[in-house]
């Protein structure tokens, strides 16, 4: 039996090299010496402890290996789920723009700095620029900070002033409240002039000229006003305003040939932003596309489903769609494929025909699609049956659409005849 020491060695062995076989036992010649016989003997017993370090060694790989495995699918996991909560703050802060902050630092989203907050607001992804411009508009102490810090992310120097206006009033929407408006003008005003020392007398020349060319701007593209504002007129309304003395009369026709030519790109809360498409999708997830190029690849993207259609993005965080499927007269199937949980866009009855779609390019092109149909593969058989059922109520039908197909039917049939 062995001792009780050799015994728990033993045991001791077979538990940390459970997959090393001893080693089989070959006579040992008779004609052998002593010293050869115990040469041999120590040769086996290095081979068998080499064998079991071999062991020890792909164990110990095995462990490090499924440890690196495991972390990457951990932070995977953390990545999405903070992708959630990014998306859910944001929806929050469009809502109520002191609530969405409120949750996005205290889920560790974002820190309760105003220069941190200055920066999400600047980058404003996802964000409604209305919510923006109420946010930054606020009177509160801290509501200020934030407003001078974003302000001072602007960078103006050698714009003209409509240059630097183009670009502050595109990264919110100016709410309609006055005391408002006159903050964050006045913030702007010092920004520019810091920017650009010497343009002006002080920050109200800045300040009053920024309102004139506002003002000027509605003047002359809102067709509901009749009498345009010549440039003599626009001259004539600055005079004196420069500390008392006028601004030079070239830089003044500049600025109003500038904004003749081309009025200011406001952001509208007409519904046509994005934020306002995807503020409240029908369903929305990660999915696998089958891309449409020679090489047919497996892409994962985030799927949004609103307003009768089907958008896709490459990143949750992305400000636009890298392409957008209409649904109008489409039709869907489930199908076999080697990916699970497939489902299939098409359009009935024409299966050959490109589905009306658009895509972005990696330049920045947004181009026609070449899809003849849409292949999507879901992670779980719910998750597909939950789509497809969504996708159905949002597939529109044009009764147009229907009397164009009817009359090429109509006509194919005729040229048969």
């Amino acid at each position: 039996m062995g001792s009780v020491s050799e015994l728990c060695v033993s045991s001791l062995q077979t538990f940390l090299c459970p997959a090393v076989k001893p080693l089989q036992q070959t006579p040992v010649p008779d004609d052998l010496t002593p010293e050869e016989q115990q040469e041999l003997e120590n040769i086996r017993r290095r081979k068998q402890e080499l064998l079991e370090d071999i062991q020890r060694l792909k164990d110990e790989i095995a462990e490090v290996t499924s440890e690196i495995e495991n972390l990457g699918s951990t932070e995977e996991r953390k990545n999405m789920q903070r992708n959630k909560q990014v998306a859910m703050g944001r929806k929050k802060f469009n809502m109520d723009p002191k609530k969405g902050i409120q949750f996005l630092i205290e889920n560790d989203l974002l820190k309760n700095t105003s220069d941190d907050i200055a920066q999400f607001l600047y980058k404003g992804e996802g964000l409604n620029k209305t919510a923006i411009g109420d946010y930054l508009g606020e009177r509160d102490d801290f509501n200020l900070e934030v407003l001078h810090a974003f302000v001072e992310l602007h960078e103006f120097t050698d714009l003209n002033l409509v240059q630097a206006l183009r670009q502050f009033l595109w990264s919110f929407r100016l709410p309609g409240e006055a005391q408002k408006i006159d903050r964050m003008m006045e913030s702007f005003a010092q920004r520019y002039c810091k920017c650009n020392p010497g343009v002006f007398q002080s920050t109200d020349t800045c300040y009053i000229l920024s309102f004139a060319i506002i003002m000027l701007n509605t003047s002359l593209h809102n067709p509901n006003v009749k009498d345009k504002p010549a440039v003599e007129r626009f001259i004539s309304m600055n005079r004196g305003i420069n500390e008392g003395g006028d601004l030079p009369e070239d830089l003044l026709r500049n600025l109003y040939d500038s904004i003749k030519n081309e009025p200011f790109k406001i952001p509208e809360d007409d519904g046509n932003d994005l934020t306002h498409t995807f503020f409240n999708p029908d369903r929305e997830g990660w999915l696998l596309k089958l891309g449409g190029g020679r090489v047919k690849t497996w892409k994962r993207r985030w799927f949004i489903l609103t307003d009768n259609c089907l958008y896709y993005f490459e990143y949750t965080t992305d400000k636009e769609p890298r392409g957008i499927i209409p649904l109008e007269n489409l039709s869907i199937k489930e199908v076999e494929d080697k990916k699970p949980n497939c489902f299939e866009l098409f359009i009935p009855d024409n299966k050959d025909q490109v589905i009306k779609a658009c895509k972005t390019e990696a330049d920045g092109r947004v181009v026609e699609g070449n899809h003849t149909f849409y292949r999507i593969s879901a992670p779980t058989t719910e998750e597909k049956d939950e789509w497809m059922n969504s996708i159905k109520a949002a597939i529109s039908r044009d009764p147009f659409y229907e009397m164009l197909a009817a009359r090429k039917k109509k006509v194919s049939s005729m040229k048969r005849h």
